[in-house]
């Protein structure tokens, strides 16, 4: 079949599906799927406990910069409640605990029904409390965790360092790089036991993309450099082998891995704090506000959530020292309105600024041959280029397409310099975004050029962007800034205005972390303050 013809059937098949899948998730009403989803896990509807009315220590979310906070308090001794909007999802080498985003149901995303991902194919599901949230702005839909764990479990893997010019180029002197390389990268990398994919596995049928990736790059004159990884290699050698059901090597990754094939907070940071006997997390916590009283202390609204959305209750919480880590959206969100409303009347003016996508964008170039692709999950390898603005592409699989493409996806991230502020908007008491059209286009425009010599230089057989996919830029996945670091805050995460109030997550990066994916950043700077704010 000629290739187009062959997309267009096979959309259709995908979106047939996809109305299937509503029809299987039940309707708006709450009880089949509650029926349905308790089968499958019936872990994530465990009664909920109740987080403490006090606490010396707060910590809000629980992704990479909370769950380092959460840790490195509790072995200092100060005793901490980590409280989580999502729930807490188990792993388990034979149930599909997580749903696909090729056909979803409500497991997958936040409270809502609909979704079109990359591939631009609209999907439909029952609303449930699902592990990735779409926040819709104008110009821009966010991607962003719901559960404990947070981005570790929705996330790709990859954890690579910038190189030094460029991160200094972002991070403007606040702070010094080479600390970072000595000490509080190295000890991220122990941490999540962090390394680029084995030759087995790259070798193996599902990574065919990789090396055929790979191959291209080289043909127009690039040398592939392998990324670290957050996966755990020997889960999957148990799906290559039989051993467990097939996640990590069949296109699961952006709503979860079910066999716990990443390496998630879940099984480092988050594990290990709990062990002190210092540190609980209570998911189905959403923070909906934040305040501090003339004396110091911090109030903290919660909203209590059954998986299914149902509200189980409000409550108001107290602590000692409030340290937030609800990501770029949450942690800004959060801030904004505490200004807006004078719950927090002393912050500065920077509270809001410096809100980037890292230059996202997702592109998609054509095979070399007619060969299977695979549908590999981890990401094995990046270029660099800077013949005009700098950017990695990096080797992605696809996601959302049940059947073979043979395409060969890229994740572009763009040294990037628009940045927008969060503002609120009182009648709405909500908090909204705006983000530039043309600033997108300059990322899309700039990271195609590359995709689109690479794929001429190296003889691919479709120009995939006549067929929809390429560069659909609408999104990020990788939200940051919003209270960043020397501005809204010290160098630190010191709130300024506002005595033990702390930022310790993406919001605190200005807007990129120089074309390399946030992660080992973002957990990077979290031990750097908090070991300074423990110190001081």
């Amino acid at each position: 079949m000629h290739r187009r013809a062959f997309f267009k059937a096979a959309g259709l098949a995908t979106i047939a599906g996809a109305v299937g899948t509503t029809l299987i998730s039940g309707s708006a009403s709450a009880d089949p799927r509650a029926t349905m989803f308790r089968t499958w896990v019936p872990e994530i509807f465990e009664p909920i406990p109740d987080a403490p009315e006090h606490s010396p220590a707060i910590v809000i979310g629980s992704g990479f910069g909370a769950a380092v906070t959460a840790l490195r308090l509790a072995q200092a001794g100060v005793v901490n409640t980590v409280l989580e909007r999502g729930s807490r999802w188990p792993n388990d080498p034979w149930r599909e605990i997580f749903t696909g985003d090729d056909l979803p149901d409500g497991r997958g995303f936040w409270h809502r029904t609909t979704f079109t991902g990359v591939t631009k194919v609209p999907m439909s599901f029952g609303r449930f409390g699902g592990v990735l949230d779409v926040t819709e702005y104008p110009g821009i839909d966010v991607w962003r965790a719901a559960a404990v764990g947070g981005g570790s479990v929705v996330f790709t893997g990859a954890m690579v360092a910038p190189e030094r010019r460029l991160f200094d180029q972002v991070f403007g002197g606040v702070v010094d790089f080479g600390e970072l390389e000595r000490v509080y990268y190295p000890r991220v990398r122990q941490m999540l036991r962090l390394d680029p994919m084995p030759a087995d596995i790259y070798n193996s049928a599902p990574f065919a993309h990789s090396r055929a990736w790979d191959d291209q790059v080289r043909a127009a004159g690039y040398q592939p450099v392998p990324n670290d990884s957050i996966f755990t290699w020997d889960v999957l050698r148990g799906e290559l082998s039989g051993a467990s059901r097939p996640s990590a090597t069949v296109a699961r990754s952006n709503l979860g891995n079910s066999n716990g094939a990443k390496f998630d907070l879940n099984q480092n940071y988050l594990r290990f704090a709990a062990e002190t006997g210092k540190s609980q997390v209570y998911p189905g916590h959403r923070v909906d506000s934040i305040a501090q009283e003339p004396g110091g202390k911090f109030v903290v609204t919660v909203t209590k959530l059954a998986p299914t959305g149902q509200v189980l209750g409000t409550r108001t919480l107290t602590c000692d020292k409030l340290f937030l880590g609800a990501g770029s959206v949450g942690t800004s969100e959060l801030l904004v309105r505490a200004q807006a409303t004078g719950t927090l009347p002393d912050l500065n003016e920077h509270i809001g600024d410096g809100f980037g996508t890292n230059g996202d964008v997702v592109l998609a170039r054509g095979a070399s041959s007619l060969s299977g692709s695979g549908q590999g999950v981890p990401s094995a390898s990046r270029i660099y280029d800077e013949s005009g603005t700098p950017l990695t592409l990096e080797n992605w699989y696809i996601p959302g397409i049940p059947f073979e493409t043979g395409a060969l996806a890229s994740l572009g991230m763009v040294l990037d310099p628009a940045r927008a502020r969060f503002a609120y908007h009182r009648g709405a008491d909500s908090v909204g975004l705006n983000w530039s059209r043309g600033a997108q286009n300059a990322v899309v425009d700039a990271a195609r050029a590359v995709d689109r010599r690479i794929a001429e230089r190296a003889g691919a057989l479709a120009e995939y962007g006549a067929l929809g996919y390429d560069a659909n830029a609408e999104f990020t996945a990788h939200p940051l800034g919003g209270a960043v670091l020397g501005k809204a805050t010290d160098a630190y995460g010191r709130v300024h205005g506002h005595r033990g109030l702390y930022v310790m997550d993406g919001a605190a990066i200005p807007g990129s972390t120089a074309t390399v994916n946030p992660s080992l950043t973002i957990t990077a700077l979290a031990e750097r303050n908090i070991e300074a704010i423990l110190r001081d």
